[in-house]
Formats: C-alpha cells, sequence, structure tokens
C-alpha cells in the first residue's frame, strides 16, 4: 500500500498562502489599474479644455478650475505611486509564497514517482513469481 506523502498537510498551507497572495495580486492590479484609469480621464480632460475666456472674472474661474485639476491629478499621481508600491509588495509576497511551495510541490512528485515505482516493482515480483511457479509446475509434470 503506498504511503501517503509526509508533508501533505505544509505543503497544502504553502498552497493556500500562494492561493492569497495571488488573490492579493490580482486586488493590488485591479487598484493600480483603476487609477491609472482615473489619471488618463482627468488628463484628457484637462488637455480637452479650451475655453477662452470673454473677461477677467471668467478668466479666474478658468485658472482656478484648472489649479484644482492640476491638484487633484497630482493626488491622483501620489496615490498611484503608492499603489504601485502596493502591487510590488504584493508580487514580492506572491513570488515568495510561489518558490516555497514549489520546493514543496517537486518533493510531493518525487515521493509519489518513489511509490510508483515501488508499487509497480512490488506488481512485477507478484507476476515473476507466478510466472515462476507456473513454470515450475509445468517443468514438474513433463518430469513425470
Amino acid at each position: 500500500m503506498a504511503r501517503h506523502f509526509p508533508l501533505a498537510g505544509l505543503l497544502r498551507l504553502r498552497q493556500l498562502r500562494e492561493d492569497e497572495a495571488a488573490g492579493s495580486l490580482a486586488a493590488a492590479n485591479q487598484r493600480l489599474r483603476a487609477s491609472r484609469s482615473r489619471v488618463d480621464g482627468v488628463s484628457q480632460a484637462l488637455d480637452g479644455t479650451d475655453i477662452s475666456p470673454a473677461g477677467s472674472a471668467s478668466l479666474y474661474a478658468v485658472a482656478a478650475a484648472r489649479s484644482s485639476a492640476r491638484g487633484m491629478l497630482a493626488d491622483l499621481h501620489a496615490l498611484e505611486a503608492q499603489l504601485q508600491s502596493q502591487q510590488d509588495s504584493a508580487q514580492d509576497q506572491y513570488r515568495a509564497a510561489r518558490a516555497a511551495t514549489v520546493g514543496l510541490e517537486k518533493l510531493a512528485d518525487r515521493h509519489r514517482d518513489t511509490e510508483a515505482t515501488a508499487l509497480i516493482g512490488a506488481e512485477q515480483r507478484v507476476l515473476d513469481e507466478l510466472a515462476s511457479t507456473s513454470w515450475a509446475r509445468r517443468s514438474g509434470k513433463d518430469r513425470t
């Protein structure tokens, strides 16, 4: 009977940690994409405004609006940098979790191969024993 992999529990735990890290990475990637989309939208809105103010009041209003939008864009860039940092951290955590899992997966594969080889060897020994006893019986009948 084949033995179970003795480190199966640890392997499962590492696989769960890897899955958790992959989920965190996916969430960080999604937040970063959303932030970049907002930055692109604000940038396009700023580039698309081509207002010709008629008086000084409207000129001040346009200047204030542009200044506010530029401030918002700077805040969005700062947020994007922070999200990029979080994404990089999540990527590093995923790589570390994957590296920890890969070693155990290789051990599990090696264990499975060893157990399969042992099982095949045992089956072959049984078949050899059956063949040799059958041959011995036949050769014993031929002599009599």
